[in-house]
C-alpha cells in the first residue's frame, strides 16, 4: 500500500477528503451558534407526566417478546425508565473514554490549529453531556447503572492500546447507534418532555462530533501504517462486541420485578431487538465498510456482536 502525505490530495472510496482545518472551522462556527447549557435549557423542576414513556416502547429491549406481552403498561413504562437510566449511565462511561482519547489525539498537534480547537470544544460538549445524563439519572430516582467491572477494565485496556483510527472508530460506534435511537425519541410525543429535551440537545451537538470523527477516520485509514489499520479492524470489532453486550445493564430487569436470566435470554432471542440494533448501526457499518474497516477478522467480530447483518 502506498503511503500518502498530508500535502497530497487524499481520496478514498467516498471521494476527496476535505481540508482538515476547513472542516474544523465550520464545526467551530456551528458550535458557536448551536451549543446548549442543559442546566438552563431544560425544566428540571417539572414533574414527570403520568402514562408517558421514558424511551419509545419499540426501542425497549424486551419489546415484542413473550415477557413483554405478559407485562402491564405500568411495568413496561417502568422498564423504559430504567433502560433510559442504563443508557445514560453507558453514555457517561463512553464519553469519559472519548474525552481521554481526544486529549491523546491532540497531545502532539499544534494547539493553535482549528483542528485542536474543535477537539477541545467537543470535550466541553462531552463534559456537559455527562453532567446532563448524571442529572437525568438522579432526577428520575433510578439507580446508576455502571458497566460491569470486566467492561470497565477492558475500557482501560482499550484506552491504553488504541490507535488513532481505532479511537475514532470506537467514537463513532458509541455515538451513531444511540444517535439513531435519539432521533426517534426527541420528536415522539409519547415520551416524557425532559427525556425529549435531553435527546434533542444530544442529537444537535453530537452531529458535529460525528462529522469530526468521520472526516478524521477517513484520513487515518489512508495515512496510518498498514499494521495500525489492521489493528484498528480487530480492536474495533472487539469493542463492538463489548458495546453490544453492555448496551443495557441486565440489572434493570430485577429492578422492575422481572427474572434477570429469563429476560436476558428473551432479549438475545428477539428478532425485533436484533433488527433494531442492526438498523441503528447500519449507517455506521456501511460507512466503515466503504473506508475499509470491516475486513477480515474485524468483520467477523462485528458480525458476532450482532450489529452487522
Amino acid at each position: 500500500m502506498t503511503t500518502v502525505t498530508e500535502a497530497e490530495v487524499l481520496r478514498d472510496a467516498l471521494g476527496l477528503l476535505k481540508d482538515r482545518e476547513q472542516v474544523a472551522e465550520r464545526l467551530l462556527a456551528s458550535s458557536a451558534k448551536h451549543s446548549f447549557d442543559p442546566d438552563k435549557e431544560l425544566d428540571w423542576d417539572a414533574p414527570f407526566e403520568d402514562g408517558k414513556w421514558f424511551w419509545p416502547p419499540e426501542l425497549v429491549s424486551l419489546y415484542d417478546t413473550p415477557l413483554w406481552k405478559q407485562m402491564g403498561e405500568e411495568q413496561r413504562i417502568l422498564l423504559s425508565q430504567h433502560e433510559a437510566a442504563s443508557l445514560a449511565s453507558l453514555g457517561i462511561w463512553f464519553e469519559i473514554i472519548l474525552m481521554q482519547l481526544l486529549v491523546r489525539h491532540i497531545y502532539d498537534k499544534a494547539a493553535t490549529s482549528s483542528h485542536v480547537r474543535y477537539a477541545l470544544t467537543e470535550i466541553e460538549d462531552e463534559c456537559r453531556h455527562s453532567k446532563m445524563f448524571a442529572r437525568l439519572i438522579a432526577h428520575g430516582g433510578t439507580p446508576w447503572y455502571p458497566v460491569s467491572r470486566v467492561h470497565q477494565n477492558l475500557g482501560r485496556v482499550f484506552k491504553t492500546i488504541s490507535t488513532t483510527p481505532g479511537s475514532f472508530t470506537a467514537t463513532l460506534l458509541g455515538e451513531e447507534v444511540l444517535d439513531w435511537m435519539q432521533r426517534l425519541t426527541f420528536p415522539d410525543e409519547r415520551v416524557q418532555p425532559l427525556i425529549r429535551g435531553v435527546t434533542r440537545i444530544h442529537v444537535v451537538e453530537e452531529a458535529r462530533h460525528v462529522r469530526y470523527a468521520r472526516e478524521e477516520l477517513r484520513r487515518q485509514m489512508l495515512t496510518a501504517p498498514r499494521w495500525s489499520q489492521e489493528f484498528t479492524r480487530i480492536t474495533s470489532g472487539e469493542f463492538a462486541r463489548v458495546f453490544s453486550v453492555a448496551f443495557v445493564n441486565p440489572d434493570v430487569y430485577p429492578n422492575v420485578g422481572l427474572d434477570k436470566r429469563e429476560a436476558v435470554a428473551q432479549v438475545r432471542a428477539s428478532g425485533h431487538r436484533r433488527e433494531i440494533m442492526q438498523t441503528g448501526a447500519k449507517r455506521l457499518t456501511d460507512f466503515l465498510d466503504d473506508i475499509g474497516v470491516l475486513r477480515g477478522v474485524g468483520r467477523r467480530l462485528w458480525r458476532s456482536s450482532g450489529l452487522l447483518a
